[in-house]
C-alpha cells in the first residue's frame, strides 16, 4: 500500500484521537467535505458535519488502500463508531499542505 501522505494521515489521526481543532486545522480555509453529495463549505459547516457525522459520533477510521495521482489522494477506509459502521472510499484533493475538498463515496 502506499503510504497515506501527510494531509491525509493528519485529518485520520484528528478524528482517531477526537481532536476537534486538528481535524478543521487539516482544511484551508476554503476547504469543504462532500458526504454522498451532501456539501459543506467553510469552517462553521465542516465543523457541524464533524459534529454529527464523524467525532461526534466516535468515528474511527483506518485506511486499507491509497492511490495518489498528483494532487488527489482516493483511499480506502473501514469506518467504526457510533455512527456508520463498514468500508468506503475516500477522496482527498489536496492544496497547500492541507486538504481542500474530502469527498465520501461507498
Amino acid at each position: 500500500m502506499t503510504e497515506l501522505p501527510p494531509e491525509v494521515a493528519r485529518l485520520l489521526e484528528a478524528t482517531n484521537t477526537e481532536d476537534r481543532a486538528a481535524f478543521l486545522d487539516a482544511f484551508t480555509d476554503d476547504g469543504a467535505v462532500d458526504d454522498w453529495g451532501r456539501r459543506f463549505a467553510g469552517r462553521d459547516r465542516i465543523a457541524e458535519w464533524d459534529a454529527g457525522e464523524n467525532i461526534g459520533v466516535h468515528s474511527r477510521i483506518e485506511a486499507t488502500s491509497v492511490r495518489r495521482t498528483g494532487d488527489t489522494v482516493e483511499f480506502g477506509v473501514q469506518v467504526s463508531g457510533d455512527g456508520y459502521n463498514g468500508g468506503g472510499t475516500f477522496t482527498a484533493e489536496l492544496r497547500d499542505g492541507k486538504v481542500a475538498l474530502l469527498q465520501i463515496r461507498g
